[in-house]
């Protein structure tokens, strides 16, 4: 038989506190979840960094289209202006060791090269010459800067002379880390016999078939030969100063068929590079030479007929190629110095 209905239960009003706190909390936790960005999310040139509060605060990525090509660089920091220029086989990351105690007394711009990093787009040619006037476009035309000490490391080194000799006018200092300078006191033949990896990458195609399928694998045995105690300089040492997350941000770049290959058209432009640097014009700026531990006389004998005003050269502390990793307080403390002085 059909009974009488039955009130509904009051609800004590502590009760719809409790239930209503709850229901924000979940919300809350729902909206950060939904907010906060996944590793998926996060755009490839930003993984080794978007976490890091040391970049958060005080850098940013930027992109700009030069002459075909979309250059990628980092900048941050203030005061007068410091062009960071890398090597092989790194990208801008390889200064990050040093760049936030630049940045709190200069404006870092750490540029990737032409079809290296994460600039994408192939250079007209990976001869140092051609790669300066990249940069130079980028940082004098698209970013208005005209008063930059540039700073290069292996062949950015290169890279930054050819870049203070085109333009001297925009021009104001000059740091050369760790390279023999191709040119009139050694030319391309001498020069591929100075290390196995040099020969290596300078044949046409072979390097890419060898590498291609485990670049992490190459760059991880390679770091270690070059630094300081490493085979390279007459030692067994295979310790590497790289951690296993700045070795994955490098192989993540050049594993990019196009950036490895890019990476080894560096070495096979030496012929042209030789004729560059004989052609080039002396560099009159003030000029920081840096090399690895012991290397200093061999590596000065190469840059001083093109290089008039070298200011300060040393070679650094238990340092191998990697200056920057292997001694990142003494490479400060120099360019800080230099910059000031």
């Amino acid at each position: 038989m059909p009974t009488a209905a039955r009130p509904p239960d009051r609800i004590h009003p502590a009760a719809r506190t409790v239930t209503a706190l709850v229901s924000t909390v979940l919300l809350t936790i729902g909206i950060a979840a939904c907010s906060t960005p996944t590793v998926d999310d996060i755009p490839p040139h930003a993984v080794a960094t978007h976490d890091d509060p040391a970049f958060r605060d005080v850098f940013r990525h930027g992109f700009a289209d030069v002459d075909g090509v979309r250059m990628h660089y980092v900048t941050g920091g203030s005061g007068s202006p410091v062009v960071l220029i890398h090597g092989w086989p790194q990208t801008w990351y390889g200064w990050w060791p040093i760049m936030p105690a630049l940045a709190e007394r200069h404006t870092v711009y750490a540029v990737d090269l032409p079809g290296l990093g994460d600039s994408t787009g192939r250079p007209t040619g990976y001869d140092k010459a051609t790669l300066a006037r990249y940069v130079h476009t980028l940082i004098a035309d698209r970013l208005g800067v005209r008063d930059a000490t540039v700073v290069g490391h292996d062949f950015g080194a290169a890279v930054a002379f050819q870049y203070a000799s085109q333009f001297p006018d925009d021009t104001v200092r000059l740091g050369y880390f760790d390279l023999p300078l191709p040119g009139p006191a050694i030319d391309a033949t001498t020069y591929r016999t100075l290390s196995w990896h040099i020969a290596f990458h300078s044949q046409h195609r072979l390097p890419e078939a060898v590498v291609s399928d485990d670049v992490r694998d190459y760059l991880a045995l390679f770091y270690p030969q070059v630094s300081f105690g490493g085979t390279a300089f007459g030692g067994e040492s295979d310790r590497s100063p790289f951690t296993d997350a700045e070795i994955d941000e490098y192989a993540r770049t050049y594993s990019r068929p196009e950036v490895l290959s890019g990476g080894f058209e560096l070495y096979r432009a030496l012929d042209k590079d030789v004729d560059d640097t004989i052609a080039a014009a002396p560099v009159r700026v003030p000029t920081l030479l840096l090399t690895a531990q012991g290397q200093l006389d061999a590596v000065q004998a190469t840059v001083a007929p093109r290089m008039t005003n070298i200011v300060r050269a040393v070679d650094v502390p238990r340092a191998g190629h990697w200056l920057v990793e292997e001694n990142p307080e003494f490479v400060t403390t120099e360019l800080l110095r230099f910059l000031e002085g």
